[in-house]
């Protein structure tokens, strides 16, 4: 694997993490590592058909996460280079089919685009779980969620105007205008389900882990999500999906989360 990284920040996570993932997968195109003090997010990663661009901030770059975050992100770059389903499949498309004739809260069109960016993430820590501890990921996932279920508000959120879906919603470029703080209860207890999916598809807690309780907190500050079926939906992804059956996997859990509606038709 080409890895080559500049800016103001330590090299040795990244490479470290070049060579652990190297012990089983590899890159076809060369990796540009690019640390940046303020990016606009923590992690970003962008290709073009001759090679990948990472960005970094500095202060992830130094955080005890480094060396998991780059196994993350190398394994998107593995999975855009093979043109795994949940890397190639357009939410547009998907958005369509699921909400097609529905009126459906823009900040719950916004939640669909991170739900689908939850199942690219399960695809990508498959990979990288392989050849790295888990360690670190659980207390991240556990420290993440403790966070969003304290930042839970203390009145009900007030939101902007609903939007009819449609192909051509910008997703997160787009997003629904918040009117007041802290975090979103439905989307955070989305968020644990997720926490709980991945942590059970790779076995890495027990039953009397925190994150269960923390869970818990999320469930009880949102009763309309069925934590436990969208739990089961990501722990369950088909592990070598098909372009088909990758498409009514997203299909149906935005039309889950959108409307808590029926399954997709093939």
């Amino acid at each position: 694997m080409d890895v080559r990284v500049r800016g103001p920040g330590p090299e040795e996570p990244i490479l470290g993490a070049r060579d652990l993932f190297e012990t089983e997968r590899t890159l076809k195109r060369p990796v540009t590592v690019e640390i940046r003090e303020d990016p606009d997010e923590r992690t970003r990663v962008s290709h073009d058909d001759e090679s990948h661009l990472f960005i970094i901030s500095r202060q992830a770059a130094t955080s005890a996460m480094a060396r998991e975050l780059a196994l993350h992100e190398f394994a998107h770059m593995h999975h855009y280079e093979r043109d795994h389903p949940s890397h190639t499949q357009s939410m547009e498309e998907v958005i369509f089919l699921a909400l097609a004739g529905r009126s459906v809260e823009r900040r719950k069109l916004t939640h669909c685009y991170q739900i689908a960016n939850h199942m690219k993430d399960i695809y990508a820590d498959d990979v990288w779980l392989e050849v790295a501890p888990a360690d670190k990921l659980v207390a991240f996932l556990e420290s993440s969620l403790a966070a969003a279920v304290a930042d839970r508000p203390r009145a009900p959120p007030v939101w902007g105007s609903t939007a009819a879906a449609s192909p051509r919603y910008g997703g997160p470029k787009d997003p629904a205008a918040r009117l007041t703080p802290a975090a979103d209860p439905e989307i955070t207890a989305v968020n644990a389900a997720f926490a709980l999916g991945l942590v059970e598809r790779h076995d890495l807690v027990d039953d009397g882990h925190r994150i269960y309780d923390l869970a818990h907190a999320a469930a009880h500050d949102a009763p309309e999500v069925e934590m436990a079926e969208f739990t089961r939906r990501f722990r369950t992804l088909a592990r070598d999906p098909d372009d088909s059956e990758y498409r009514k996997a997203l299909v149906d859990v935005t039309r889950a989360y959108a409307t808590g509606g029926e399954q997709a038709a093939d």
